[in-house]
This record gives structure tokens, sequence and C-alpha cells, in this order.
């Protein structure tokens, strides 16, 4: 897959298939609609292009507002796409002046000029230009000035994908990992650096793995316990283990960690790159009336994350 970041620099597609969105996730859903992309390519002799906008366009439009919490950092998203086996991914910058432009412009100067598309794949409510004034009816329209071809992606489908991201997000916001996973195709994954902590867990007899995120958007799940399987840089196999996702009560801390105990394992992981796939929630978090408690509850933790993992 080709990556392309520069507008200005974009090849000359063979008889471009295109299709328009933000992909966070790269869901099951997602998939369906990069499978029709494949598709209409092949009946043309003609290469995929997935445009894509960074940073999110709700980030420019609605500064202030939530927060955007990612299921896929901009890094993710590139090597999830790359395996679908896509010919280009072109990542536009998205700004206030490129929202700015008409519906027109973006039609002539954006989509025909850059992409000279042979065929464009959207959704039936895609709405593009100042003040969303463009959309399907527009696309229609001018198809045959243009000579393009139009694929709608149908109501249902797109109401589909929306629910799957929802659900996806509530879900992990809810701990419950095993409906996120089912509907992302994959164990969704939280990947950073290894940095130090202040060692509390080696004192408890749990070494841990304290990840740093590399975006503060990527949306953390519920806070709690869980079954983790754990790619390292040095191991070929994923490694199991637990994690706590959490404030650590007990010691009246304030900060979220993300604090990965991997089983049966001694090395230095610093400055390292790890990625923590979840695989089942465990339990909510709980302050201990002291250490014993807590070492005797890490112990049906391990056991627990142990035979979920077998």
């Amino acid at each position: 897959m080709l990556i392309h970041r520069d507008l200005t620099q974009l090849p000359a597609f063979k008889r471009a298939v295109i299709t328009i969105g933000t992909f966070d996730g790269v869901h099951t859903g997602h998939r369906h609609i990069i499978r029709q992309l494949q598709q209409a390519a092949e009946a043309c002799d003609g290469e995929t292009v997935i445009v894509t906008f960074d940073p999110h366009p709700r980030e420019v439009l609605q500064p202030g507002s939530n927060q955007v919490r990612l299921l896929t950092t901009l890094d993710e998203k590139i090597a999830l796409l790359a395996i679908q086996g896509i010919d280009h991914l072109v990542i536009v910058p998205f700004t206030r002046e490129f929202s700015e432009r008409s519906a027109q412009a973006y039609l002539e100067d954006f989509l025909i000029e850059r992409f000279n598309p042979h065929t464009i794949i959207i959704g039936y409510d895609h709405r593009f230009g100042h003040n969303r004034e463009g959309g399907l009816e527009l696309l229609e329209a001018e198809q045959t000035r243009y000579g393009f071809s139009l694929i709608e992606i149908p109501q249902q489908v797109v109401h589909d994908l929306t629910v799957s991201s929802t659900k996806i997000r509530k879900s992990l916001q809810e701990g419950n990992v095993h409906l996120a996973n089912e509907l992302l195709g994959y164990q969704y994954f939280l990947e950073g650096t290894v940095v130090h902590g202040d060692k509390m867990g080696r004192k408890l007899g749990y070494p841990t793995a304290n990840i740093q995120l590399p975006d503060p958007r990527k949306l953390i799940p519920a806070q709690g316990i869980y079954a983790i399987r754990v790619h390292t840089k040095g191991d070929v196999q994923p490694l199991n283990g637990v994690m706590s996702i959490g404030t650590r009560p007990t010691f009246n801390g304030n900060d979220l960690r993300l604090e990965a105990h991997i089983f049966d394992w001694k090395g230095d992981l610093y400055d390292q790159v790890i990625k923590v796939e979840m695989i089942n929630y465990i339990r909510a978090n709980q302050k201990f009336d002291n250490v014993e408690a807590l070492i005797a509850q890490m112990d049906k933790d391990s056991a627990q994350a142990r035979a979920l993992l077998a």
C-alpha cells in the first residue's frame, strides 16, 4: 500500500476507485466497504484508493467539544488498512480552510483534479463542502460531465457502520472487550512505549510494564483488570498476562496508569514499544484494606487470566 500525505504530489492513479471516510478502527463494517471497493477496482482493472483525514474533522470543526476518542491512532489505522491490500491511502490534512471550500470546488478541485476517479463509492448520506452543502445529489448531477461512475452505499449499510462504531466505543468504555473484539474482527489493542514507574508491582511480586500511549486521543477501555496478550519486539509468539487500567486506589493514586504484568517472563522492556491485546475483562478496580489482601486478589486475577487465555 502506498501512502500519500501531500495532495500536490499524488500520482496519476490508474482508473481510481475511491472511497472517503475516517475508517476509525477499520472494523468489520469498514472491511465490507473495502471488499466492495476491491471488487469495483477488479471489474475495471483499476486501483483502490481510500481517502481519509487527519486530524479528525470533528476536532477542527468543533474545537472544545467532547474530545475525540479514537479506536485507532493514525499509524494503527495505516497498518490495519495495509493488511487489507489497499493500493493507495491518501491522508488529507484537514483544516478549517479545507472545510470551507464550496461543494462544487470540493468536487472539481479536490476529487476530480486530484484523483480523476473512475468510480466513487460513497454513503447515501455523505456530505461535503462548506456547511455540508454537497452530497450524493451533486455527484449524480455531475457524473456524466466528469465521466465517473457512482456507487451508493445504502442506508442500512451506513447505519450498520455507525452502529458498529458506537457499539465498539460503548463496549470498551463498559469493559465489554469481548463484544468490541467481535465487532472489530480482531482484538482491541493498546500500543505504546514502556516507561519507568515507581516499581510498586515489583515489590508486590508482580512486576509490570507501564505503558505510555503515543496519542492522548486513543480510547482507553474501562478501568479494571483484564486478561491480555502482549506482543514485544523480541518474542515471536504473543505472551499471556494480566493488565490493570486504573489509579491504584489501594495506594490512593490519582493518575490513570496502564500496567501490564507478563506471566513467566523476565527481561527489560524499558523504552520498547509493545502491543497489548485486550482479551477479557476480569473485574472492576477496588480499594483493599492492606497490601496482603491486594496480593491475594492479584493471585486470583492471574489464575483467572491464565484460565481464560489457556
